[in-house]
């Protein structure tokens, strides 16, 4: 009964997701009123002492030292742009390419691949957005910027396995590994994780010489 219960407000969940879209509604208050409406399912047809001891074992289950984790890491990557030093060092990285295309290209796939293994990278690609957008007239137009846009996507996506915060999926993974007795350091994973994101980067370079240039 609760996969059931699970499906249908996974559905209303993912519905919420795309229609609250453009109406002001954030994906997290979606979430998380799916999240006390499967509760409510859950609890409702149960007496009330079950009902407590239903929510109490919904709430032991939820990996609280995950959630802080984020919290703790997106007020720093808030505070790294609202600063400016992703605006300053993707400044940076067009100003050391001089205007060459295919210079431009590897600079942004290794300059957005390191600092996403360190940082949340979407607020650099969001950043990388405008200045990208902003060669139009230099490269020769929207379809000339395409191995800028392969390259700004290939460093920021595979930037994210260097470390164990580059992504979530690597804090979850951690945290699901420490439950089952298993602790994944931080230098445990940079150790095996950043060469091996080096060398899909490098494999991503050699990509962009042999489709574009």
């Amino acid at each position: 009964p609760l996969l059931y219960k699970s499906l249908f407000v996974l559905t209303l969940v993912v519905a919420g997701f795309i229609l609250g879209h453009g109406t002001g509604v954030g994906t997290g208050s979606v979430a998380l009123i799916g999240a006390a409406f499967l509760l409510l399912l859950d609890c409702y047809p149960h007496a009330s002492q079950e009902q407590t001891h239903r929510v109490h074992q919904a709430f032991h289950k939820v990996e609280w030292d995950t959630i802080f984790f984020f919290i703790g890491l997106f007020i720093i990557v808030a505070a790294v742009e609202q600063t400016g030093l992703l605006t300053h060092l993707a400044g940076q990285v067009m100003q050391w390419t001089g205007g060459d295309m295919e210079t431009t290209a590897y600079a942004i796939l290794w300059g957005s691949a390191v600092p996403s293994a360190f940082i949340n990278n979407i607020p650099f690609v969001a950043t990388m957005i405008p200045l990208i957008e902003s060669m139009e007239g230099t490269f020769g137009g929207p379809e000339a910027l395409m191995p800028l846009w392969w390259a700004l996507s290939l460093g920021a996506c595979l930037g994210g396995n260097g470390t164990l915060v580059g992504a979530s999926a690597n804090v979850m993974a951690a945290a699901y590994a420490a439950r089952g007795g298993h602790v994944i350091s931080f230098m445990k994973f940079l150790k095996l994780a950043f060469p091996m994101m080096l060398l899909t980067i490098a494999v991503s370079h050699v990509y962009l010489w042999w489709r574009y240039f």
